[in-house]
């Protein structure tokens, strides 16, 4: 069979300084692979390691009938969001024969709940099981300043604490917005938690999950009378497996909702000419009104742009990117 007639499921990894986060993702591509041997799957990453999702993308184009763009992500905030639809948009003009369909992040979901849960669990158990109500839980990932990207946070932290027995489950970051982990424990500490639970909201290691771990050495260290438990990164549990599965079969059935919101979107463009990002928080208010009167419409639709910059490098580096500056 011509290969042109297959699909590529091009994964897309965001990519990391640190080499071992971007090996963890050409190993858990492999895998995929090993359970899916039917499908084409292939892997790029948007930075920091190669194949570069551009020349990857134009390459699957090119050599097939359609390309169903998977990204590995866990939030979407500028990378997801601008860059991957803008990537698309630049390989559809190279090569309109090809369908090219962008599946969403991975996103806050049961899935991913039931990872945590099973986490917290495990470290519960490393702790020998101390009473829940004592025992304070951070939710630690990365910080956005794309406000939708933080409230799929959120709504993990929210959903953890109605599932489970501990009172007291809060929300932290590694960088760009707040609040910062020592903050979260140090308010923890003054409610009169005797333990607390660290759960990096990660799927694969880097510099940031090394630094979480130096960081709860520190707090050790400030805080004697406190146990504490940190997870790892869980970018290669079942759920996210599944997910993967769920995201090409949703694409090839045509499901709606199937698709990224921002693949197409015509504010994308308008937000990014603004030097702005572009939240998609579906709950769309527009706040642009230059871009309103330009079309005649109110989107009073489901569709949120909260405008931060238009990348978001929370990622492997701890400096914050002013709005305007270059990434």
């Amino acid at each position: 069979m011509n290969p042109a007639n297959f699909d590529t499921i091009l994964i897309v990894g965001h990519g990391s300084r640190e080499d071992s986060g971007n090996q963890e993702i050409r190993e858990f591509t492999e895998q995929w692979r090993a359970r899916r041997p039917d499908w084409r799957i292939e892997l790029c990453f948007i930075e920091f390691a190669p194949p570069e999702m551009n020349a990857a993308l134009l390459k699957a184009a090119q050599t097939s009938s359609r390309v169903l763009v998977v990204p590995l992500i866990l939030n979407a905030a500028g990378h997801v969001k601008m860059e991957i639809p803008e990537a698309i948009e630049q390989a559809r003009a190279a090569c309109p024969q090809t369908e090219i369909l962008l599946a969403p992040h991975l996103t806050a979901c049961d899935p991913i709940l039931a990872i945590l849960k099973r986490r917290l669990r495990k470290l519960m158990n490393t702790l020998d099981m101390p009473d829940p109500t004592t025992t304070g839980v951070v939710v630690l990932g990365r910080g956005s300043s794309d406000r939708g990207a933080n409230g799929e946070m959120a709504k993990m932290a929210r959903w953890l604490m109605e599932e489970g027995d501990h009172e007291l489950v809060d929300l932290a970051f590694t960088g760009i917005t707040w609040p910062r982990l020592e903050k979260v424990v140090q308010r923890h500490v003054l409610l009169g938690m005797r333990q607390i639970v660290v759960l990096p909201y990660y799927l694969y290691t880097g510099t940031l999950m090394q630094r979480i771990h130096r960081q709860v050495e520190h707090l050790r260290t400030q805080y004697p009378q406190i146990r504490f438990a940190c997870g790892e990164h869980f970018g290669f549990e079942k759920e996210i497996f599944e997910l993967m599965d769920q995201r090409v079969e949703d694409l090839r059935a045509g499901v709606q909702d199937s698709r990224l919101p921002c693949d197409g979107c015509s504010y994308r463009e308008i937000a990014h000419d603004m030097g702005h990002g572009h939240s998609h928080a579906h709950t769309h208010d527009h706040a642009h009104a230059p871009a309103e009167a330009a079309h005649g419409h109110d989107h009073a639709h489901d569709h949120a742009h909260g405008h931060a910059h238009g990348h978001d490098h929370a990622h492997d580096h701890d400096h914050d990117h002013a709005k305007g500056q270059p990434a």
